[in-house]
């Protein structure tokens, strides 16, 4: 049971990416079914998920079992995919999700009944009365009403509506909010830190006039730093709410302009819920009665639950008469759904491969590196993956795939799982990975330097040719570049013998784009290679990885130079 102790709507924070619940649950049941959830549990399932081939990390060295804690009672308890008292078991609704056909749509009925408060969520005495709200489901009200919310209106006014009762107050605020915006423009960013401060300094009042402003990570009580703590939550509580209701594949983002809108084609099953689904929590002391509502696979009701509903759904995007469909069960109708949702995805990701390929989107990809460095995109790691996924595919002739997910509208969702490279570039007679990170500093190497390699050597044994890798970052740590040089030197069974790993910093590898852009004929995958060859042979005859770094620029400069 978690104690709720401050007065913002919260969101679960872990994992960040939805999809990452499905195998870390399964390993949990498949491993340590019946069992109890307690300290020894725990650290062996730490063990395991390091040990596992799509888990990047390995816990907290000094205490694993917080980290088994952090990535089970979060999202996948609260969200009833598993019960962890008496023992560990998959719930109806946790073995749909992750045995199921249709995990979103299981994903979609336990975010709108996650609820504050529940037998899961207990107010403190301090703050009782404060909550009573289904969040996600009002959030859903909020950008339907809107129809649109950026990252900065949530992270000011959204996480204030802890009572759905709240609800026209927090709305009318970022109507009011949108108009003072119009009258700061040119000043926007001091303006917004400006309404971001006077609301902290609103929330909290009482707890700041009693001179309780330290938290329990820090011992510092001054102003300045509670302010700051506030902030940070704030801020990670928007970016968690965006992600989770993305993934329903009911809400549209724009990276650019950080904000969030419901797919055109979804509205009339986003109306379905707002107008059927309760606004009141259930069963708040009663933990029997909330685990069954909770871990039930088929409520609450979805719009496409209706055989009439998905029957107008198919007529409405695919060329079928009641007629053809009307020998068909609910479920044999949700497959062709999804199938034809799967080819439309497919076509709109081909249609933008072709587009690419013709260099027309060439100053966008340019421009996207840019504004990502100056922090102007929301999630720039993943829109990191997708743009260096869109110069890969313009700049030469291989098929280029981007292990990132895309959501039905063909726009990036999720960055690529932790057992595999960013981006594979399969050749005829070669193989490239290719790995993104924006981190920097010895992180970077920490977090970077052993996946990278093993993705590498993973790639080189699938594929059966000669592999290269390129390692693409703002800047390449000191670290960082002398691990993949040592790399290049050694012959490792585990990489296939030496490896051949390219470290680039973002405008050298800007500088490859433009080089190809402004070639005299379009780059091949031979030249490509060329680029590759004479960064590795310069890695091997280097006295030192400083010494290399400059032969990688030379490379650069010399690439399709004119």
């Amino acid at each position: 049971m978690a104690r709720i102790d401050n007065k913002l709507l919260f969101f679960t924070t872990s994992p960040r990416t939805p999809a990452k619940m499905i195998p870390e649950i399964q390993l949990l049941y498949e491993k340590f079914s019946g069992c109890a959830w307690d300290k020894s549990t725990q650290e062996q399932f730490i063990d395991e998920l390091a040990q596992s081939d799509f888990f990047e990390g390995k816990g907290s060295p000094a205490d694993k079992a917080f980290s088994a804690r952090d990535r089970i009672n979060r999202a996948p308890k609260a969200l009833g995919f598993i019960n962890l008292k008496p023992c560990i078991e998959l719930t109806e609704a946790g073995n749909a999700f992750i045995y199921g056909k249709r995990p979103q749509e299981i994903y979609l009925r336990q975010l709108l009944k996650f609820q504050l408060p529940s037998p899961y969520h207990v107010e403190n005495q301090n703050i009782a009365g404060t909550f009573c709200i289904r969040p996600y489901l009002e959030i859903l009200r909020l950008v339907r009403e809107l129809e649109y919310i950026t990252f900065d209106e949530f992270k000011i006014f959204a996480v204030q509506m802890t009572d759905y009762r709240k609800f026209d107050i927090v709305r009318d605020s970022i109507l009011h909010f949108r108009e003072e915006k119009e009258q700061n423009k040119g000043q926007y960013k001091c303006f917004v830190n400006r309404v971001w401060e006077n609301a902290i300094l609103e929330i909290h009042g009482d707890r700041i006039a009693a001179g309780k402003t330290r938290t329990r990570e820090t011992t510092d009580g001054s102003l300045k730093k509670f302010i700051a703590t506030q902030k940070s939550n704030m801020r990670d509580y928007a970016d968690a709410c965006f992600r989770y209701l993305r993934y329903t594949g009911l809400i549209s983002i724009s990276h650019r302009n950080r904000s969030i809108s419901v797919f055109a084609d979804k509205t009339v099953e986003v109306d379905f819920i707002l107008s059927t689904v309760p606004r009141d929590p259930v069963f708040i002391d009663d933990i029997y009665a909330y685990k069954a509502h909770l871990f039930s696979a088929t409520s609450p009701a979805l719009y496409t639950d209706d055989r009439d509903n998905i029957v107008d759904v198919l007529m409405r995007i695919g060329s079928f008469t009641r007629r053809e469909l009307a020998g068909k069960n609910i479920d044999e109708l949700k497959d062709l759904r999804d199938e034809i949702v799967k080819q439309h995805k497919a076509n709109v990701i081909h249609e933008q491969v072709t587009e690419i390929k013709s260099y027309a989107l060439y100053s966008e990809i340019i421009d996207t590196f840019n504004e990502i460095i100056a922090d102007e995109y929301y999630d720039a790691p993943l829109m990191f993956e997708y743009n260096t996924w869109r110069a890969m595919t313009m700049l030469d002739g291989g098929n280029i795939k981007g292990n990132f997910n895309f959501d039905d509208a063909g726009q990036p969702l999720s960055t690529a799982a932790g057992n595999m490279p960013d981006i594979e570039c399969d050749y005829d007679d070669f193989s490239l990975s290719v790995e993104v990170t924006l981190q920097a500093g010895q992180r970077q190497y920490e977090s970077e330097g052993e996946p990278v390699a093993r993705h590498y050597g993973q790639l080189k044994k699938r594929t059966g040719k000669d592999t290269y890798c390129l390692f693409i970052a703002p800047t390449i740590n000191p670290a960082t570049l002398a691990h993949f040089y040592g790399l290049n030197h050694l012959s490792i069974a585990l990489y296939g013998g030496k490896s051949k790993i390219v470290p680039l910093e973002l405008d050298q590898f800007m500088r490859l784009i433009e080089n190809s852009y402004n070639y005299e004929t379009q780059p091949i995958p031979s030249d490509i290679r060329r680029f590759l060859d004479c960064a590795i042979k310069l890695c091997e005859k280097a006295t030192d990885e400083n010494h290399w770094r400059y032969g990688i620029q030379a490379c650069v400069d010399m690439w399709l130079a004119s």
